[in-house]
C-alpha cells in the first residue's frame, strides 16, 4: 500500500474526483501531477511513479468516472475540454502555482492537449506512449495484432465476425496481444491488476471501444498532433520497443513539439515505468531536474 501524505476529493464538473499526494509541497522541485490512462482507468498502476518524491510531491487523481472518484457515467462528461479542466480544479485546489505534467496512453492525451492550450505554471511535460491520433494507433496495431499467432488471430477473427467479443474465448486471445504490447512483465504486478480490477468498463467503451486495438467509441476520430506545435514547455516523450504507441509514430509526433526529447526504451511495451522501473525513473529524474 501507498502511503500518501495527503488525499483528498475535489469538486469537477460533474462530481468529486479523488487525489493523492505522495511527498512534500515544500520540496525544491514544482510537482507532478500524474494522469492515467483509459479512459475509466485508475491511478493505481502508476504508483512507480511515487519513486520521483525525492524532492518534490507527486499528485495522482482518478479522472471522474474512474477508480475513487464519483461514476456518474453521464457521456455528457465525457468531452476533452472537461476532462482538461480537472487539472485546473486540482492545481486550484492544492493552490499549485508551478508544477510538471506527466500522462500515459490516453492520460497523454490529456496531457498533451492541456499543454497546448499553454497553462500558466506548466513548467515541463512528460508523454508516455500517449494516444495522439486515433487512426495511426490503430493501423499501428492493427499490424501487432497480424504478427500474433496464426490461431489467436482466427479466434479473434471468429469471435469479432460472431459478435462474441465478451467470450472467455475472445477475452483469452486478446490477453495475448496485451502480454506482448501492453505489459510484458508476468505476472503483472498488484497496481496494474487493480487498475484493470477497477477499469469502468462502461466509460473505457464508449469513449474508445471492446480493445485497445480496436476503437468504436467517442475517440474514433481524436487528432491531437495538429496542436503539437502549440506546446512551449520543455518535454519528454516516451515510449517501449513494443508498444501500443509505436516507435516510429511517436518519434514523428515528439518531432512536432518544438522543445521535445525522445527516448525509446528497449525492453518495454505500453508500461516502461513498470517494464523498466529503474531506468524510466532514472530518464524522468534527469529530465526534471
Amino acid at each position: 500500500m501507498t502511503a500518501f501524505q495527503q488525499e483528498g476529493r475535489i469538486k469537477v464538473q460533474g462530481g468529486k474526483v479523488w487525489y493523492g499526494v505522495v511527498g512534500f509541497f515544500e520540496g525544491n522541485q514544482p510537482p507532478l501531477i500524474v494522469v492515467h490512462g483509459g479512459p475509466g482507468m485508475s491511478h493505481n498502476y502508476l504508483l512507480s511513479l511515487k519513486d520521483v518524491s525525492k524532492n518534490r510531491a507527486v499528485i495522482f487523481y482518478d479522472q471522474l468516472d474512474a477508480g475513487k472518484s464519483d461514476k456518474p457515467d453521464d457521456p455528457d462528461n465525457w468531452n476533452l475540454p472537461r476532462f482538461l479542466d480537472e487539472i485546473n480544479c486540482i492545481c486550484a485546489e492544492l493552490s499549485i502555482e508551478k508544477f510538471n505534467l506527466f500522462g500515459n496512453s490516453w492520460g497523454g492525451t490529456v496531457a498533451a492537449a492541456y499543454a497546448a492550450q499553454k497553462p500558466f505554471g506548466l513548467n515541463k511535460l512528460i508523454l508516455s506512449s500517449p494516444l495522439i491520433k486515433t487512426s495511426v494507433w490503430v493501423e499501428d496495431n492493427e499490424l501487432h495484432r497480424s504478427n500474433l499467432p496464426i490461431e489467436i488471430k482466427i479466434i479473434l477473427e471468429t469471435c469479432e465476425n460472431n459478435g462474441d467479443t465478451g467470450s472467455e474465448a475472445y477475452m483469452n486471445a486478446v490477453d495475448q496481444f496485451y502480454k506482448k504490447h501492453f505489459c510484458r512483465v508476468n505476472p503483472w504486478p498488484d497496481g496494474l491488476v487493480q487498475t484493470m480490477n477497477l477499469l469502468n468498463v462502461n466509460c473505457y467503451q464508449k469513449m474508445w471501444g471492446p480493445t485497445e486495438f480496436m476503437c468504436t467509441g467517442l475517440l474514433k476520430n481524436y487528432d491531437g498532433s495538429k496542436d503539437l506545435y502549440k506546446i512551449e514547455v520543455p518535454t519528454l516523450v516516451t515510449c517501449g520497443k513494443f508498444d501500443e504507441a509505436t516507435p516510429q509514430s511517436t518519434e514523428k509526433f515528439s518531432k512536432m513539439i518544438p522543445r521535445s526529447e525522445f527516448k525509446v526504451f528497449q525492453k518495454s511495451s505500453h508500461l516502461a515505468f513498470i517494464e523498466e522501473q529503474n531506468a524510466y525513473m532514472s530518464a524522468i529524474n534527469n529530465f526534471l531536474n
